[in-house]
């Protein structure tokens, strides 16, 4: 298993320390870097600037917003970023949610699934320098209608890797299956290496749907929260809030992704208090409404020899990188039980 550093997107700023966070990365033997976007900063603006700073780091998108950019528009941003980084880029690609897609972008979100389909084989001749046609609902090419000047292009830039790689964003079922139908790799946002037999039964599915089946290198990189502290309560208690926050408010009340996959978990009461409470403006007691057991699912907290023990079951899991945050003592001491340094 593989260390990645999270960088996820920013607050109001970018965060004043994140240039050293991502140097100490790649001294400790950390594999990747992985930025985000939601509505506010990019995630490939910042991988290209400390892209430059680095010069082993894989450069990853965890995730880049398909509604953002047109197919052929990720295209070239990964082609230019794979050719400046020297064949560094991975590019993680999602749906996203109805809120941001709709409410920022001011696009449709209906039949999503349909659309990553379309957006990803687009992507993939791109990149291969294939002319550009597209029969399909979501993303036509040529442009139909128009001035009808439009004709099937083939990139001017000839891409570093015509198989750089493409991971896919995927928490339900229809769509896991997908990401391994189509994907070089999946990215989980909410996975616990205890209670994943169903995110199997998806990926075997979509296995068994594409030729050859699984693909040998194929990834799993998943974010996981880690908060070292000798009090568990108190680790758990800086993971309540972030966790809270999407089983209660990223969404609409009956259309939560994230909401499921706790609900699968077992935590379907759990998950209803939460919600009610933060939907309510109660933001407090929905994060209180997070049991412990709930959060040691899916992070790691507690003393280093409890996150050293536990860290067997993610070795045993399907996660292939383990994506992390933290401040320097962190990151050291995660380095140094998963043996990257």
């Amino acid at each position: 298993m593989q260390l990645g550093l999270a960088l996820g997107y920013w607050g109001a700023g970018p965060p004043p320390e994140m240039a050293d966070r991502v140097r100490t990365a790649e001294e400790l033997g950390f594999d990747s870097v992985w930025t985000a976007e939601a509505y506010g900063s990019d995630a490939l603006t910042p991988l290209a600037w400390l892209g430059a700073a680095t010069t082993r780091l894989r450069l990853g998108t965890s995730i880049v917003q398909m509604s953002a950019r047109t197919p052929a528009a990720t295209a070239m941003a990964a082609m230019t970023l794979d050719h400046l980084s020297d064949g560094r880029m991975a590019l993680g690609v999602g749906a996203s949610g109805p809120q941001v897609v709709e409410g920022w972008y001011g696009a449709p979100y209906p039949k999503p699934l349909a659309r990553t389909r379309e957006y990803v084989r687009i992507l993939r001749d791109a990149i291969a320098r294939e002319k550009l046609v597209n029969d399909g609902e979501h993303y036509p090419l040529p442009y139909p209608g128009g001035t009808g000047l439009g004709k099937p292009l083939r990139s001017t830039l000839h891409p570093r890797r015509t198989d750089l790689p493409i991971l896919l964003a995927a928490e339900g079922p229809k769509n896991v299956a997908l990401a391994a139908e189509i994907a070089d790799g999946w990215i989980p946002l909410f996975y616990s290496p205890y209670d994943d037999g169903h995110y199997r039964e998806s990926l075997d599915e979509g296995f068994a749907r594409r030729e050859g089946g699984r693909p040998e290198g194929y990834e799993v990189v998943c974010m996981v929260q880690v908060e070292i502290d000798d009090d568990v309560e108190a680790a758990a208690d800086r993971v309540r809030d972030h966790l809270a926050l999407y089983i209660g408010g990223m969404g609409a009340k009956d259309v939560n992704f994230h909401y499921r996959v706790f609900a699968r978990m077992g935590f379907e009461d759990e998950c209803a208090a939460i919600q009610e409470h933060y939907l309510g403006g109660r933001k407090a007691e929905a994060a209180q409404a997070v049991p412990t057991a709930l959060v040691e699912k899916v992070a790691l907290v507690g003393p280093r020899a409890k996150i050293a023990e536990e860290l067997g079951a993610w070795r045993d899991s399907l996660v292939t990188t383990m994506v992390v945050g933290g401040d320097r003592t962190t990151l050291e001491t995660m380095a140094d039980l998963v043996g990257t340094r």
